[in-house]
Formats: C-alpha cells, sequence, structure tokens
C-alpha cells in the first residue's frame, strides 16, 4: 500500500463536499425563503493556493444553492455538481469530465453520503466535525471543523506533504 507522500504526489484534483465542509452545515432560510450559506474566508484563501500549485479542484453537493455556484465561480471550481444525493455517479461524473484516475483525486467530506466516495480516491480527508464512520477511513482529520477553515487546512497538509508549500506560498505572496 502506498505511503501518503506517494499518494499525495499523484493528486490532480481536490473534491469537496460543500454543506459541513466549505460551510458549518447549517441550514439558513431568510423570511423570502431564501438559502443563506457562509463561507469562510481562509477556505478561499486555501483553494487560491491550491490552483496556484496547478491542480483543479470540483464540488459534489447533495443539495442545490446558487451561493454555491457564485463561491465556486469566484474561486475558479469547476466541475460543479449540485443535487447530487447519490455521490459515488457524481464522483464518476466528475472522473469522465476531467479525464482523471481515482488515485489522482483527494476528497473531502463530513458525513455518511461522502463515505463511498472518500473510500474510492487516493487521499480521503474528514473535517474535524465528521461523523465516526468518515473518520476511520480518512487518510487525514482536519485540526478544525468544516466552515471553519478545513478546507485551508487540509490544503495545507497536502501541499506541505507534497513538498510544495513554502514554493506555493512564495508565487501566491509573491
Amino acid at each position: 500500500m502506498p505511503d501518503l507522500t506517494e499518494r499525495a504526489a499523484k493528486i490532480e484534483l481536490l473534491l469537496l463536499d460543500v454543506d459541513g465542509v466549505l460551510t458549518d452545515g447549517s441550514i439558513v432560510y431568510t423570511d423570502d425563503g431564501v438559502e443563506i450559506k457562509r463561507f469562510h474566508v481562509r477556505d478561499g484563501s486555501g483553494l487560491k493556493l491550491w490552483h496556484t500549485s496547478g491542480k483543479r479542484s470540483a464540488i459534489v453537493s447533495g443539495r442545490r444553492s446558487k451561493a454555491v455556484e457564485r463561491r465556486a465561480a469566484e474561486l475558479g471550481i469547476a466541475p460543479v455538481l449540485q443535487g447530487r444525493h447519490e455521490k459515488l455517479p457524481a464522483f464518476e461524473a466528475v472522473l469522465a469530465e476531467t479525464g482523471l484516475r481515482p488515485e489522482q483525486v483527494c476528497a473531502i467530506g463530513d458525513d455518511l453520503p461522502d463515505v463511498p466516495v472518500l473510500k474510492r480516491v487516493g487521499l480521503a480527508i474528514a473535517v474535524a466535525d465528521a461523523c465516526p464512520e468518515l473518520r476511520a477511513i480518512a487518510h487525514y482529520v482536519t485540526a478544525v471543523p468544516g466552515g471553519h477553515g478545513a478546507v485551508r487546512d487540509a490544503i495545507e497538509w497536502l501541499l506541505r506533504l507534497r513538498g510544495v508549500w513554502d514554493e506555493v506560498v512564495g508565487q501566491f505572496a509573491g
């Protein structure tokens, strides 16, 4: 079985869940029924670092939200597959669209619907407040919960594991 450094060297795409990973999992509605999501700025910075390193990111989410579309567009995340309650077929669609193999993907999840995907990818990451079943299969568990910079934490861990953290920070901070 490959060690974490070997696994990390193969990663080309970061696959993200939204609710509970990019957000804290709360669902808030306005009086008009509009869903509001709160994203952490450090996750955005982390994704910019990831993209600076020449890598891609994608979203697979069980819910649909215009806020997710907007945030993904701001950060250059594509593809974005929403309303996908069965995440494994959505993961297969991402692989087909990107031409990547499962071992080239690192996925970050928080709950049971993410387990089948995290079992298939090259590197599996659970946010700190993930369900026990997901934490048990993760190669890494973030130091902070979803929606509180967990994606940024995961990206730093991954870039350090790849040995490119200082180089990427230098390019980013320029």
